[in-house]
């Protein structure tokens, strides 16, 4: 009987390690820079400080807007990928290594970091 507890303990302890990510969330060091229009009609700076790699960032400010985001601007360590559509989908992307600028003419409304 106390082998079974044992076996079911050590084997329990096994599968929960390997159900624990080995690897901390990883951000890219620097700042993701865009532009978008306010409420007030203006155009204004929007920043991603050190954001999450490997995860998709919706642009806050377009969220719920009809105007997407523009001219992105990649300070980070990191290569960036940013799309014309919300939750990283669509067929329309372009990827930016760091310290890469895109034009007042792209339009993103969502990024994902390597």
């Amino acid at each position: 009987m106390r082998v079974r507890r044992t076996l079911a303990a050590v084997l329990g302890g096994a599968l929960l390690s390997l159900a624990l990510p080995s690897t901390p969330a990883a951000a890219a060091d620097g700042e993701f820079l865009y532009s978008y229009v306010g409420s007030n009609g203006l155009n204004l700076r929007g920043v991603l400080a050190d954001p999450e790699s490997r995860e998709c960032i919706d642009i806050p400010e377009t969220v719920g807007s009809e105007l997407p985001a523009f001219a992105p601007r990649n300070l980070t360590d990191a290569t960036a990928t940013v799309f014309l559509d919300s939750d990283c989908n669509g067929d329309v992307f372009f990827v930016m290594p760091p310290g890469k600028r895109l034009g007042d003419r792209l339009r993103l409304r969502s990024v994902v970091f390597s």
